[in-house]
């Protein structure tokens, strides 16, 4: 009696070879009308698998427009539904909670499927859940902007800003501090935040099958010498999308919230506005329509296409180590076994929370420190300094694979160049710590009214004896620019007891708090605009170096990526590779995709001078932070992670040589030398191919420096 393995070697002799292959190791002729025809073309496309092609790459874009403006839009979520940081870090590890829900499910019953419908399914999924983060939109109401001042110029009552003192109003203000406002039960009944989270859930749940099983489908279908150009193509369509998320997400930062539903002529607040909110909804419609059209194609595409000549023994060997599920215990045992593996899967976690903590809030450091408005840092496209991190990124992990295959790098050669690249951009990055600027000058917040300067983390030094006069609250967030170049909490705070003009050409007259700092008596009619102060120039200047050492940076580690992934794939034995591809998948995500957001947000928030109020009384997002803490704590946790992660590395290179002098030893003992170098050049060969597919397994976080 045969055994089930040897039935299917009997059946795969008998496998039907594709009439437009090319024979193994013979070149295409060199006759004019044969490089025309059909059956040249067919030699690296066949019909399906150029569609296929298409349609994958179409979704790569898709998935990646849709993550990059999810990014785009975190400062604007956090001040549409007033939570912290930490929570917004929440909702940005959603996405890496979905995939592991469903990620050991896919990878091992998605290829015995169709894997086409599979994946046309996880697009739809993908646009239903990018359509749930819009929903709360439509159902929460409409944005009320927190300002004391706007009743004094919109209201038909016309309060003053600085209202004076007396038991009518104290009465007011008591009922408003005491009964919550319209709409508080309701939203306190569901947090709006958590149609976002469920949304993004859905997202990642969708975008699971897209890349192994796209990848795989390749893998199986085309030529070993076509198939890294193949997948290459697929990754270089993929970058388009975040450049039109992020170009997207500063359109609709643009556009108010709740365009046409509004007068525009009454909003007093400018996008660069601590409670500015934009369209964020609308961009999600635009990008789950994308992401839903990019579907259509895979219901059409075929489960299977003909194998090339030279896979039928590849793909025997993959159904012979699949099959008996009783050998994956000891595989696992053998991989967590390795030392090499295992701190090369400690130094890539540490160095993964490092990098997508970074990121996640790198447009809010921009934001918060360097004065940029929302608009600026979600347009790419708007300065060359910023256009060029995506091709510093995609150049750096173009040269770091020139440099291994000119230089024939081995293993200890990967490795240190992998390092070096790492250690210099470390040292470079350094240099953010001195590109600080001060804190903004507000008024009882980070100096006194008399000009002192000094923090101050409670509300009662909001209050002066030049405000004493006015009943004013020191729970309000609605600043105004003084003529001293002060920003004060709002006009009511300034002593402001006169208002003219409407919106926001209103100016605020008779502010008593701003000659404080103005010499006193000499100026009596001293005015106020609405918005903060502008940034001094000093730190506007220093912007461009930022961006520009941001670029060089970006360039230098990234030349390292490459190296660091043949590093992987060579001190693993061969049959162990894809499973050391998904532990180490798993494990980043796990471990670095959903904890860094979540505890990134929380240390930023304990750097926040003034928290705004939601409508039940609670406290709402942050309205503006120590700058100078936030810097510390933002740039100090990012390098001190690396750090741990240099520290680890040299482990790993002793390690690592040690494993080398084994391999050296084990090859000598056999006598197979030469078989070992041949088995070597040919791993060289293939290590492209390797490094694509482990770049499409790293890009499933859809985070972009």
């Amino acid at each position: 009696m045969k055994t089930d393995k040897q039935r299917r070697v009997d059946r795969t002799k008998h496998m039907r070879i594709p009439q437009n292959t090319w024979p193994v190791n013979q070149p295409p002729p060199n006759n004019p009308d044969t490089l025309c025809s059909f059956d040249y073309f067919s030699h690296f496309f066949s019909p399906s698998l150029q569609m296929f092609l298409a349609a994958l790459s179409f979704a790569y874009f898709s998935k990646a427009l849709s993550g990059s403006y999810m990014k785009s839009t975190i400062t604007q979520l956090e001040r549409r539904f007033d939570i912290p940081s930490y929570l917004i870090g929440v909702i940005d590890g959603s996405f890496e909670m979905g995939n592991l829900l469903v990620i050991a499910f896919v990878s091992y019953f998605g290829a015995k499927l169709h894997r086409p419908k599979i994946i046309a399914m996880g697009c739809v999924l993908m646009s239903l859940g990018t359509f749930l983060i819009a929903m709360p939109h439509f159902i929460i109401g409409r944005y009320n902007v927190q300002t004391s001042a706007r009743e004094s110029f919109n209201s038909t009552a016309k309060f003053p800003p600085c209202p004076a003192t007396s038991p009518e109003f104290t009465e007011a203000d008591d009922r408003s501090s005491i009964l919550p406002s319209a709409g508080c039960e309701r939203e306190s009944s569901v947090s709006m935040w958590a149609y976002v989270f469920l949304g993004n859930v859905l997202r990642g749940i969708g975008e699971t099958p897209v890349q192994p099983l796209g990848i795989s489908y390749i893998d199986d279908y085309a030529r070993p010498e076509n198939a890294a150009l193949y997948i290459g193509c697929v990754q270089t369509i993929s970058i388009i999308g975040p450049v039109i998320g992020y170009l997207l997400g500063s359109l609709c930062a643009k556009i108010y919230v709740d365009i046409g539903y509004v007068d525009m002529e009454t909003i007093t607040i400018t996008p660069g506005d601590a409670r500015w909110v934009g369209a964020w909804w609308l961009g999600y419609l635009i990008a789950g329509t994308i992401t839903l059209t990019s579907a259509v194609p895979f219901w059409f595409l075929p489960k299977s296409l003909p194998v090339p000549v030279e896979k039928h023994d590849a793909s025997l060997i993959r159904i012979i180590l699949l099959d008996p599920l009783t050998e994956f215990v000891p595989a696992l045992k053998s991989l967590l076994g390795s030392p090499v593996y295992i701190i090369y899967l400690c130094v890539t976690i540490i160095q993964f929370n490092s990098l997508i903590g970074m990121v996640t809030y790198k447009p809010k450091y921009i934001e918060q420190h360097y004065g940029q408005s929302c608009i600026f840092t979600t347009l790419p496209l708007s300065d060359e300094n910023k256009n060029a991190f995506k091709i510093a990124l995609a150049l750096g992990m173009f040269s770091g694979g020139v440099v291994m295959k000119k230089f024939k790098l081995g293993i200890m050669g990967a490795a240190k160049f992998a390092f070096g690249t790492s250690l210099l951009g470390y040292f470079l990055s350094l240099f953010f710590l001195a590109m600080g600027c001060d804190n903004a000058k507000v008024a009882g917040i980070t100096m006194s009214y008399t000009g002192v300067e000094g923090l101050s983390y409670h509300e009662r030094a909001l209050f002066s004896e030049c405000n004493s006069g006015c009943l004013c609250s020191g729970k309000d967030w609605d600043p105004v620019c003084g003529e001293n170049g002060i920003t004060y909490v709002s006009a009511c705070l300034a002593g402001c007891t006169s208002a003219t003009g409407t919106g926001r050409n209103t100016v605020f007259g008779q502010c008593r708090c701003l000659a404080l700092t103005k010499a006193g008596s000499r100026y009596t009619n001293l005015t106020a605009s609405l918005g903060h102060c502008p940034i001094r120039d000093s730190c506007d200047r220093m912007f461009p170096y930022f961006l520009f050492l941001s670029v060089i940076t970006s360039f230098i580690i990234s030349l390292g990526g490459t190296p660091g992934f043949v590093l992987l794939i060579r001190c693993i034995k061969p049959e162990l590779k894809s499973l050391a591809l998904g532990v180490h998948t798993l494990a980043t995500r796990t471990l670095a995709g959903i904890p860094a957001p979540i505890y990134f947000g929380a240390i930023i928030d304990t750097t926040c001078l003034k928290w705004g109020n939601t409508k039940c009384g609670g406290r709402g997002a942050c309205r503006i932070y120590n700058t100078t803490a936030y810097r510390m704590v933002y740039l100090g946790l990012t390098l001190g992670l690396r750090t741990v992660a240099f520290f680890l590395c040299i482990l790993g290179f002793a390690l690592l040589q040690r494993y080398v002098r084994q391999e050296e030893k084990t090859a000598l003992a056999n006598g197979d030398v030469e078989v070992e170098s041949d088995s070597l050049r040919k791993e060289e060969g293939n290590s492209v191919l390797h490094c694509d597919k482990f770049v499409c397994a790293l890009n499933c976080r859809e985070t972009r420096l």
